[in-house]
């Protein structure tokens, strides 16, 4: 399994932390965000990471390049266009190998899932996309059929986690990567064809609420802090 971790987002939510660094360098227990993730994969098996790059966009690359991992790392390089959760992923496709599922994850996410335990049930069920979700309180909706197979947006339903496994069959289906698009939408899309084998299963790993933080946002900080106290997250 490969990695990928969106880092290009503006950190608006947590001005004024983030007028003077990316969100993926804002610190929680005395480590980045973006360190806790690249760790995080790392502890998976993960040795090959992409991570795109946008607002303090040097910051991050010289953060990257200073520290010492066990897994390679490239940069896609969003500097001229922020992308958006699709747009991005479509653009860094080409640095994938093509042969191995990815594993995304938002920086700005802590969890205790199991990630080798994501591929597994991606693997298991022969999902396209598999969506990280759970039952707590969101504005954005997501509705699963009997079957588990994504069926859209809804009032009611699961949250998407801000992490996945996706298969590299995905990218083909993604539109180019010259303007931002968000990637749920496409999800939708391809969700959307039925049966689901023409273009793939996209299912639910369910997971409990409170093994999950939104750590994007100024009053989730003290809370995510005291996490990282008592945990490995």
């Amino acid at each position: 399994m490969e990695g990928f971790i969106l880092a290009a987002g503006l950190g608006t939510r947590l001005r004024p932390l983030t007028d003077d660094r990316p969100k993926a360098l804002v610190e929680v227990g005395g480590m980045t965000l973006l360190e806790r993730t690249i760790r995080r994969m790392e502890d998976a098996g993960i040795r090959h990471i992409v991570i795109n790059v946008h607002h303090f966009a040097d910051k991050v690359i010289g953060f990257v390049r200073e520290g010492r991992w066990q897994a390679t790392i490239d940069i896609s390089d969003e500097r001229e266009m922020l992308l958006d959760t699709g747009g991005g992923l479509k653009k860094a496709s080409t640095l994938f190998s093509g042969k191995e599922n990815i594993l995304i994850h938002n920086v700005d996410i802590l969890s205790d899932i199991d990630l080798r335990e994501v591929e597994g049930f991606h693997k298991e069920k022969g999902n396209l996309v598999t969506l990280c979700v759970s039952k707590r309180n969101t504005k954005r909706y997501l509705a699963f059929d009997k079957d588990g197979q994504l069926a859209g947006r809804a009032e009611e339903g699961l949250a998407f986690s801000g992490i996945s496994v996706v298969s590299p069959e995905l990218f083909a289906l993604l539109p180019e990567a010259d303007h931002p698009y968000p990637i749920i939408d496409e999800y939708i899309k391809i969700s959307a064809c039925r049966p689901p084998a023409l273009h793939g299963r996209i299912g639910a790993f369910v997971h409990p609420a409170e093994h999950w933080l939104d750590v994007g946002k100024p009053e989730t900080l003290e809370i995510a802090r005291q996490w990282t106290l008592s945990s490995n997250r």
